[in-house]
């Protein structure tokens, strides 16, 4: 993720490098030519990023195999969102630093400003009038996506105004952009972005993103495993295409609350029955057993994600990690190896949970696991061994082995940093990044 959002700032600073190369920058003394490049570098960076948050908004079906998986292509949507509303922020900076190089070095050698008239004139004072506003606005969405304490229910509904946000932007951008730019490759790229972007915004606000891949379907069980887990059991249509162990699903079980990510614990069986294991993390998903009921019509989405058994390394050591509700893929994972046990690798199965008494998932993965010799299941109490380390895991400095985990982030960083201190080197780790906001 981080190497595409390098590589495509990389290529909007080539844009924009290209098109200052080809046309120069102008006359004026240093400060104030360094000022006016900084302006448009900024905004075309703004622009860029938030146009690619919009596109990968779509949940495009493509790009999950050069993403990972469409759990990155929303990580790396985020971040998109986050790094535009920086270089916003810089842009405005920028803008507002005329006074004080007009202080320091005075006005000679500030360069003229372009004269327009009629309705280009009108159209450029409402784009930066607008585009200060949704400056303001666009840090402030970007302060609320990382204060994690702000409610989700809350910001999800804040942040349907995206699409909007991003078109007044998109005309902020067109109608300042400097009239040579759009023969050079920066109005190429800005022309390219802001079309794409565009009907990408457009999609969502009409309702659009992952139509083609909504399926109706009937609640058939609804059983609380445990205060905190609840199992929903889903039967779908016909149209529903099947999908691979380990992948997720958008499920809809009210159309007001919208749209929620749940990972499928159920294996494919061919009867296009699906099973969501869900944990109790907000005020829906807490009140979801008395919300449901047996006949309940769902509309799921999907599937989407690439945490698959099918693309583990044959050659490599094996050794599968869990945390808590992180469990979900690795119980569709085993569903489909007792389905064909012959294909089943030598695994090591770690479940990390907090108390080992009264969990709901212990007793079903030594169900599981009993058919599959191969695959050895190690369960950890953090409340009577203490917190998981990676010395658990069992794994040395030689050989070449590959970790696939799924839990919380800070269980995932603990493990990778220790795995760092052992000092393998060929070691290769898949996670789960399985955070929409």
């Amino acid at each position: 993720m981080k190497t595409i959002l390098a590589g495509f700032v990389s290529l909007v600073v080539l844009a924009w490098g290209l098109s200052l190369a080809a046309h120069g920058a102008g006359p004026g003394t240093l400060p104030w030519v360094a000022r006016e490049q900084a302006l448009l570098l900024s905004g075309l960076l703004s622009i860029g990023l938030m146009s690619l948050a919009m596109v990968l908004a779509t949940r495009p079906v493509w790009l999950e195999r050069p993403f990972g998986g469409m759990d990155r292509v929303y990580r790396a949507h985020k971040w998109a969102g986050i790094l535009a509303g920086g270089f916003a922020a810089l842009h405005w900076l920028v803008k507002e630093s005329g006074g004080v190089i007009k202080a320091l070095v005075g006005k000679a050698g500030r360069p003229p400003k372009a004269e327009y008239f009629g309705v280009l004139e009108n159209l450029r004072d409402a784009a930066e009038e607008l585009g200060e506003f949704v400056v303001y606005l666009l840090l402030a969405m970007v302060l609320l996506a990382l204060w994690k304490r702000f409610p989700y229910k809350y910001w999800r509904h804040l942040h349907r105004a995206m699409p909007a946000l991003y078109l007044m932007l998109a005309f902020h951008g067109a109608v300042l952009a400097p009239l040579w730019w759009w023969g050079t490759p920066a109005g190429v790229a800005l022309g390219v972005m802001l079309g794409s972007a565009a009907v990408a915004a457009g999609l969502s606000l009409a309702g659009r993103i992952g139509r083609g891949r909504q399926v109706a379907g009937e609640v058939l069980a609804v059983n609380r495993l445990s205060p905190e887990v609840t199992e929903v059991i889903c039967q779908l249509s016909a149209d529903w295409p099947g999908h691979r162990a380990g992948q997720f699903a958008w499920v809809t079980f009210e159309r007001l609350e919208g749209a929620h990510p749940f990972t499928i614990a159920s294996a494919d069986g061919g009867d296009r029955r699906v099973t969501f294991l869900i944990k109790a993390l907000g005020d829906y998903t807490r009140s979801l057993p008395q919300r449901l009921a047996v006949g309940q019509p769902v509309s799921v989405e999907g599937p989407y994600g690439r945490f698959e058994l099918g693309r583990h390394d044959r050659r490599a050591r094996q050794v599968w990690v869990a945390g808590g509700i992180g469990v979900t893929p690795f119980l569709a994972w085993l569903g489909a190896l007792r389905a064909d046990p012959v294909s089943a690798p030598e695994a090591d199965l770690h479940y990390c949970t907090r108390q080992r008494t009264g969990d709901p998932f212990v007793a079903r993965l030594q169900a599981l696991c009993a058919d599959l010799p191969g695959v050895r299941l190690h369960v950890h109490d953090s409340g009577a061994e203490g917190p998981p380390c990676a010395e658990m895991l069992g794994l040395s400095a030689g050989g070449r082995a590959e970790v696939w985990f799924c839990g919380p982030q800070g269980l995932a960083d603990h493990l990778r940093a220790g795995l760092a201190r052992i000092g393998l080197r060929r070691l290769s780790f898949h996670r789960e990044a399985f955070e929409m906001r």
